[in-house]
């Protein structure tokens, strides 16, 4: 596990890396082999008879509910009340919220957020779901990604996103544009009302995750959130 913490009596986030192993079904590794590394972790922190919820992630801004029942939703956030979630990335920007509402009930989201998707809104569109479903207060952990010093894109590009979310602005570390979606993300939650904490990590830069931008072939990491009791 690269980064974990209870961060409410019960609840606990955390983020994967590559000592997990990739836990993707979509990267051409053998699905048996995802479907052992996802049971070993779900085993590991705790679940119990529960699974982490996964989602088919498309780089658009739907919102699925989780319940426990149906299918895989295609969508780039989940929300729960209390059922485990993963959101997977290499290189875009995960984001695990916990909120609280009226009753002491758990409120959990995940979200995935990528170029399009931030631009987009997934992330505020997320944390509306939440208060939708009674979060009043909600904390984000905004987990390993690519940084703007890092993520060079054609200025066409940048100046596409930069209209979307200004924050995102930024150049590489050698004098080209570039974007900082995890400032970007960042100011979505405090626009939203939501507090932040940053796992400040570079994927590119750190070999312990993984980086798409480093290996098209690269697996995939998670930001989880789950009830430890």
């Amino acid at each position: 596990m690269f980064w974990q913490e209870e961060v409410l009596p019960g609840v606990s986030v955390a983020f994967t890396d590559t000592s997990t192993g990739n836990l993707a079904l979509h990267t051409g590794d053998d699905p048996d082999d995802v479907t052992r590394r996802r049971a070993a972790l779900e085993s590991a922190v705790g679940l119990g008879g529960e699974r982490f919820h996964f989602m088919n992630q498309v780089h658009g801004n739907v919102v699925a509910y989780v319940d426990g029942h149906g299918g895989v939703p295609t969508a780039d956030a989940m929300v729960s009340l209390g059922k485990p979630l993963a959101v997977m990335v290499a290189d875009c920007v995960p984001v695990v919220l916990v909120g609280t509402s009226d009753s002491g009930r758990p409120v959990f989201g995940v979200a995935h957020a990528g170029r399009p998707g931030t631009a987009l809104g997934i992330v505020p569109a997320a944390v509306a779901e939440m208060r939708r479903r009674g979060a009043a207060e909600i904390k984000a952990w905004v987990g390993p990604s690519i940084c703007g010093a890092c993520y060079e894109v054609p200025a066409e590009m940048q100046a596409e996103v930069v209209a979307a979310v200004p924050e995102s602005s930024s150049l590489t570390s050698w004098g080209t544009p570039s974007l900082d979606l995890p400032a970007a993300v960042r100011s979505q939650l405090e626009s939203a009302g939501v507090g932040v904490d940053h796992v400040a990590e570079c994927t590119l830069e750190n070999e312990a995750l993984f980086s798409y931008r480093r290996n098209k072939n690269a697996g995939r990491f998670a930001g989880l959130v789950w009830i430890n009791d």
